[in-house]
């Protein structure tokens, strides 16, 4: 009896530990630090000083034709850094991406990014979308990087 009663709480404790532990899916968007210069007060000013809504760095599109120009992803905030991507769209096809933005706190960090950051990069381009895999070793970068991606090709329109 006294074996059952050890073996259930046992079974409790351990449901209750796997329950409290953290999941990646809770990750939060980096937000822009607030602009208080002067230009971010003046009502009616026009320019080409930061915004902080995501839209496209650059946009050439006619009516009823494919999406073309720079898109930047915002800035998703990982474990281990912000990771933050740019893609460049032609005729509705991803010509080009670059991760802008990725986790470089140590040189481990540095290490994993220049192998990781290559593939996703050549992945997303051979893809044409956000449905590419993550690479081994760096699997927060990469959800990192897929989160911005998709948020940069929903800007062009693609999915």
């Amino acid at each position: 009896m006294r074996k059952i009663i050890l073996a259930g709480a046992t079974t409790a404790t351990g449901l209750v530990l796997l329950m409290s532990y953290p999941t990646s899916t809770g990750r939060t968007l980096a937000q822009p630090p607030a602009d208080t210069g002067p230009s971010a007060t003046v009502p009616g000013a026009t320019g080409t000083g930061p915004s902080s809504d995501p839209t496209p760095d650059q946009q050439t599109t006619a009516p009823n034709s494919a999406p073309s120009g720079t898109y930047t992803g915002p800035a998703v905030m990982t474990t281990w850094g912000t990771v933050q991507v740019q893609v460049t769209v032609t005729n509705g096809q991803v010509a080009d991406a670059h991760a802008i933005q990725v986790p470089d706190g140590n040189a481990r960090d540095a290490q994993i990014n220049s192998y990781a950051v290559p593939i996703l990069e050549a992945e997303t381009v051979s893809a044409n979308n956000s449905r590419i895999d993550a690479v081994s070793g760096a699997t927060v970068t990469s959800e990192g990087y897929i989160d911005s991606l998709q948020a940069a090709l929903d800007q062009a329109g693609l999915r």
